[in-house]
């Protein structure tokens, strides 16, 4: 089905060429248009997500507002501290995250209304209520889960209601006094909100949601999916490629001795991870624009991983093309964003696809809402068998 257009998505659109756009705007139109935090220079969730919703850009006021009221519903009820408490440390962390999403369905407005018999051209309210308290909740959820699994269950601060979403997000990670990783975390999860409704998280939300299933439930699938290997967990496996050659070659390798690693690498028959799209056929703008923060970071341009992940973009896409075997030998986000998060001392790599989690909700959950205002129906795609395929192709 790649490529196939056979599917709606408001917020934004996926060019092979130029990246991704949000309602028209791209990512440098965003970063100049979008407020920030107080005190921050990078785009936050709060007006990306106003973004995505009413494809309007909001003013400060509005976003210093949307902070406040997503801030008073971030805290998770009682019920859903007692599951997560209760799951074994050994559990995936994703796996975790997509249990309490599920259990929050307890309090969900769109169940309780839907059961009551609300007309359909009301049930976007409903979803949108849903949403937000979901996508404020989401930090609270990530961070419990974060401390139970790798801090030995540390408590958690209280949200600050004057914070931004993802400036409490850190906070409740134990970084809160690391600036320069807040506003990265601020830019990555900005970026990562929305990608098109094609990619397995976006689609399988999308897919739920259209039997009517809340907001919460919807999105706990999507989470299933974001876990793959070949969705959520691709900075990962970047990551720990690019650790293994700077094992390899030493921190501060050379060009020919990553360009002969890309070579090693390529005759095992392996791919290199981070590089190519499903669509894009030119460098993701999201990597770009993560390189862009890093020379503003002095801290990060005397890291030697992230500077291994920038000697290697200076390399790999000749390396590729040269191979022959790529339609596009240039990096996706994947290729910075988990190598970054290592270099701030986030090294436990199967946490980095719940940070993911929380960004991709806003996407996800916007569409979410549309679907229901727009009256989108139940989506049925036809199936065949092999015999029927095998007719068709002798015919």
């Amino acid at each position: 089905m790649r490529g196939l257009k056979a599917m709606l998505w408001e917020a934004s659109v996926l060019d092979p060429n130029e990246g991704i756009r949000f309602h028209g705007r791209s990512i440098t139109d965003c970063k100049k248009q979008l407020p920030a935090a107080k005190g921050g220079k990078e785009i936050i969730l709060e007006s990306m997500l106003w973004l995505l919703l009413t494809g309007k850009v909001p003013s400060e006021q509005q976003t210093r507002d949307f902070s406040r009221q997503l801030a008073e519903r971030g805290e998770l009820p009682q019920y859903a501290e007692k599951i997560i408490d209760s799951l074994p440390k050994s559990l995936h962390p994703m796996t975790q995250l997509a249990i309490g999403v599920s259990a929050l369905n307890h309090d969900s407005k769109f169940v309780a209304a839907y059961e009551q018999g609300i007309p359909k051209n009301e049930y976007w309210t409903h979803a949108l209520e849903d949403s937000l308290d979901l996508i404020a909740k989401l930090p609270a959820l990530a961070a419990r889960i974060y401390t139970n699994v790798y801090r030995n269950g540390a408590a958690l601060p209280a949200i600050d209601k004057e914070a931004d979403v993802v400036g409490n997000y850190v906070n409740m990670l134990g970084y809160g006094d690391n600036h320069s990783l807040t506003e990265y975390m601020r830019l990555y999860v900005a970026l990562h909100g929305d990608h098109e409704g094609g990619n397995v998280s976006a689609h399988t939300a999308h897919l739920v949601g259209s039997a009517l299933s809340d907001p919460y439930l919807s999105y706990s699938a999507a989470l299933q999916g974001l876990a793959g290997p070949l969705h959520g967990l691709a900075n990962q496996e970047v990551l720990r490629w690019m650790l293994d050659m700077q094992e390899s070659i030493g921190p501060q390798g050379t060009h020919d001795q990553i360009k002969e690693y890309l070579w090693k690498t390529l005759r095992a028959g392996r791919v290199v991870p981070g590089y190519g799209h499903g669509v894009l056929r030119s460098p993701d703008p999201r990597f770009i624009a993560l390189q862009e923060f890093v020379d503003t970071e002095p801290e990060l341009l005397k890291s030697p991983i992230v500077q291994l992940v920038r000697k290697t973009f200076e390399v790999a896409p000749a390396v590729l093309l040269d191979h022959g075997k790529t339609k596009n030998p240039y990096p996706n986000v994947d290729a910075t964003s988990g190598c970054m998060l290592y270099h701030y001392g986030l090294t436990e790599f199967k946490y980095y696809t719940v940070i993911f989690g929380v960004s991709r909700s806003i996407g996800a959950l916007t569409q979410y809402v549309w679907d229901r205002a727009l009256g989108l129906p139940l989506e049925r795609p036809k199936s065949l068998s092999l015999d029927v395929l095998e007719g068709l192709v002798k015919k």
